[in-house]
């Protein structure tokens, strides 16, 4: 990874001095450069597009009111890491911690159980854009533990949901920015000490919920060929309903969740009988498009709508890749979620878009509105 400059520019002096004395143009152009790594740092300590983005406005927000504080450049990157910090434990400190659905319960049974209905209140991570990972690129130092695709990965992010709130800090903080003891310690108010002892047991509980590798050194292992094979075989199969075929693709230990619902399955047996009897029943039409996700591949996948003769955004199934198996499929539907009919959600791909998430899963992922 690339280090950021230590050495403050004649134009960054000018643009500090300027924002400090009020002006607003000054103060967006110097802060520019920070905007996407600052977004993706809140969604890794938040798990959610939406809450990073809420933290992050009201960072930008407390940056501008504080900004006579910083007096060199030099000091800008660290003190807004720590305003971003705040303004996200603060986000913590309001609502439930955001999961994925094994975090919530256990699996499911496909004739049993349904799909059953989602909690009152979301509690669910959501994807991050591929497009902001890249815009985060060049602001880790080589001290850092975690690459930058890997530092959003769907496994990392959830496992650092499981951490107390100041753990979660520290440990990103420490192993993904590269901060040192003394400032990680400065930015969460407490000892150097409190730091370190923080970080121990953050780093403990990560790895204990984290695979031997990830998905990034997979991905890297497969190449972009074949993880394009991968994906292209998925999207075929899928859109002939061939249930076999799916489960041929999967790990022996493969998992489906489909988030904002509070069922997954487990196993290909498990997953069989879940297509058979949902999504590859042959009551719907179903179409899709490749796309990238948390570092991850992806697919879009549209469902046909009568009324609209076009078929519309349905999910966005991120994957997980083992070899060349799927180890997980991740769905993140977009479909309203405010009945609490059991038989709405069995006929979920007849039921209305929900607004707010079709912005997350489709448009922000650079997938079409719509397909013919």
């Amino acid at each position: 990874m690339t280090t950021p400059s230590t050495g403050a520019t004649s134009q960054e002096r000018a643009l500090l001095e300027a924002a400090r004395g009020g002006d607003e143009q000054a103060y967006r152009r110097l802060l520019e450069p920070y905007r996407g790594p600052l977004h993706a740092h809140c969604y890794r300590m938040l798990g959610s597009l939406h809450d990073a983005e809420d933290a992050l406005q009201d960072a930008l927000l407390r940056a501008w009111r504080g900004l006579s504080k910083v007096k060199e450049p030099a000091a800008l990157r660290a003190w807004l890491y720590r305003i971003a910090t705040n303004a996200s434990l603060d986000a913590i400190g309001r609502r439930p911690k955001r999961v994925l659905p094994m975090d919530y319960g256990p699996a499911a049974d496909p004739h049993n159980d349904g799909l059953g209905l989602p909690p009152a209140e979301s509690t669910w991570m959501e994807p991050y854009p591929d497009e902001g990972i890249g815009l985060q690129l060049g602001y880790a130092t080589p001290e850092t533990r975690y690459e930058i695709r890997e530092s959003v990965e769907l496994a990392f992010v959830a496992a650092l949901q499981h951490l107390p709130a100041n753990q979660r800090a520290t440990l990103i903080l420490r192993d993904v920015l590269g901060f040192s003891a003394q400032e990680t310690a400065e930015s969460l108010e407490t000892s150097v000490a409190s730091a370190n002892s923080a970080l121990q047991r953050a780093r403990k509980t990560v790895d204990e919920r984290l695979p031997e590798q990830s998905q990034q050194a997979s991905l890297r292992t497969l190449g972009d060929k074949r993880i394009r094979l991968v994906v292209e075989a998925y999207m075929d199969a899928m859109h002939r309903g061939d249930v076999d075929a799916v489960v041929e693709m999967l790990a022996e230990d493969a998992t489906w969740s489909m988030p904002p619902l509070a069922a997954w399955f487990s196993g290909r047996d498990a997953l069989a009988d879940f297509l058979a009897l949902g999504p590859l029943s042959g009551d719907w039409r179903w179409r899709h498009y490749p796309a990238r996700a948390n570092g991850q591949a992806a697919v879009g996948s549209y469902c046909w709508y009568a009324e609209e003769e076009r078929y519309r955004p349905f999910a966005l199934d991120v994957l997980t890749l083992e070899g060349m198996d799927i180890k997980a499929i991740t769905s993140f539907i977009t479909r309203s979620t405010l009945s609490r009919d059991r038989h709405y959600y069995e006929r979920w791909p007849e039921q209305p878009l929900d607004p707010s998430e079709v912005g997350i899963a489709f448009e922000r992922f650079r997938l079409p509105a719509w397909l013919d």
